[in-house]
């Protein structure tokens, strides 16, 4: 498996439920080159990790997807946006990284 696919999954493979992150903070956190790239790793080789907890930067899911995973938040507990078609990332992102301001969130780094 190639080493920034490798990278993606196990970013998104630790997302909580109920949490989320952006296409952007999974590019972040695993170094790649864009957000773009991120999906199109998940769009090839997702389907073993939680890929629903991935949105755009504005909360919301691709047009495409956008009834599956929403379902698959609501279920999970996701705090959703006023209007139901987007996430509340104030409130649903996960802060993965160390020395997170909220000790009751798990970081990316713990095992």
């Amino acid at each position: 498996m190639d080493e920034l696919v490798a990278r993606v999954l196990a970013v998104v493979d630790k997302i909580p439920p109920g949490r989320v992150l952006s296409y952007g903070d999974v590019a972040a956190l695993a170094s790649a080159p864009t957000p773009r790239d991120v999906g199109q790793v998940l769009l090839r080789h997702g389907e073993g990790v939680p890929w629903w907890r991935v949105l755009r930067a504005d909360g919301t899911p691709p047009e495409h997807l956008r009834e599956r995973q929403l379902a698959l938040l609501r279920a999970e507990g996701t705090p959703m946006a006023p209007y139901g078609a987007a996430v509340d990332l104030v409130h649903a992102r996960w802060e993965a990284a160390p020395g997170d301001a909220d000790p009751r969130q798990p970081s990316l780094f713990d095992d």
